[in-house]
């Protein structure tokens, strides 16, 4: 029964994740993003779990075929009717979540008309199966139940596939997560360099200025090689570079799921927009300009707008 009831809860939010990766809901910030859900969970739950299942499900029936009053056991019928009711409990319970959502203000999209799909016919398929066992049904046509098994079987093969095609291999999905780390270090870096410049009035000359054991901070290095991260001032005081290497490409939509809130509030700002931080495979280089009228040296007046000109 545990076996069951997490195989198919982690099918059922498999499927919204790759839903919400195909329809990408503007209001949810994450939603594209599969590597900041819980794909690689529940994938992990349906490879582990599910084989389980079917495993103790074949040893179930075999004894039962074996000695037919084995279907009768008090445990084995509790068991199936308190699966039917946890199949129509949970169809009722994700469709009530599913219309809370809609009158909270998710309009009827397809990704919307999809999960509820998804929801009806995960919870009608499993509540027609065990009601059909506890008729009877697949003790009398055997192949029957084989032919299900084995469809059983073949979509959850697919739904993990399916996983490992947005996520990529193992050793991809620890690239892309060496490139979100490397990411944040250039955002806290840059921080860092504009509390420099408020402080000073002055960039760094070297990321090594930053080093500072009052506030118990040190420039973070490359995680992937140990090697400190490019750094230079383009153009006295305002204009700095900070450069990395990287093994993926990550587009804006990407970049932006990299902010961590710690660099967000602290960055510098061009233009009044947040940073691009798009990159492409290989040595990347972020030019970076602080504007002093929205980053004014502490305790000193703003710098005004004449004296820019």
């Amino acid at each position: 029964m545990v076996a069951l009831y997490w195989s198919v809860t982690a099918f059922i939010f498999l499927m919204f994740d790759y839903i919400n990766y195909a329809f990408p809901d503007p209001l949810r910030y994450y939603a594209s993003d599969p590597y900041q859900g819980g794909v690689s969970f529940e994938m992990s739950s349906l490879i582990v779990l599910f084989p389980v299942f079917i495993i103790l499900m074949w040893l179930i029936h075999r004894d039962i075929v074996r000695d037919h009053s084995r279907a009768e056991v008090w445990v084995r019928r509790w068991a199936l009717v308190f699966t039917l009711f946890v199949a129509a409990l949970s169809m009722i319970i994700d469709l009530v979540i599913l219309v809370h959502s809609f009158l909270n203000g998710d309009a009827i999209t397809t990704a919307f008309i999809f999960k509820v799909v998804v929801v009806l016919a995960v919870g009608a398929v499993a509540f027609m199966h065990f009601i059909a066992d506890l008729w009877g049904y697949w003790e009398t046509y055997p192949r029957r139940a084989n032919s299900v098994g084995i469809a059983a079987v073949v979509l959850v093969i697919l739904s993990i596939a399916a996983g490992f095609l947005i996520l990529g291999t193992p050793a991809h999905a620890r690239l892309v997560r060496l490139d979100q780390q490397k990411l944040s270090d250039l955002q806290n870096i840059q921080s860092q360099v504009v509390s420099y410049y408020q402080q000073k009035q002055t960039l760094p000359v070297h990321l090594s200025d930053l080093n500072n054991p009052l506030s118990y901070f040190t420039v973070p290095a490359d995680p992937q090689t140990g090697q400190a991260y490019g750094y230079q001032v383009t153009k006295a005081p305002y204009s700095f570079e900070l450069c990395a290497t990287f093994n993926t490409a990550g587009d804006s939509t990407g970049a932006g799921m990299y902010q961590t809130a710690s660099a967000m509030p602290m960055a510098a700002r061009t233009g009044g927009t947040q940073d691009n931080w798009t990159h492409s495979t290989g040595m990347q280089c972020f030019t970076r300009t602080i504007d002093p009228q929205l980053y004014p040296p502490l305790n000193t007046p703003p710098v005004p707008a004449k004296v820019l000109q």
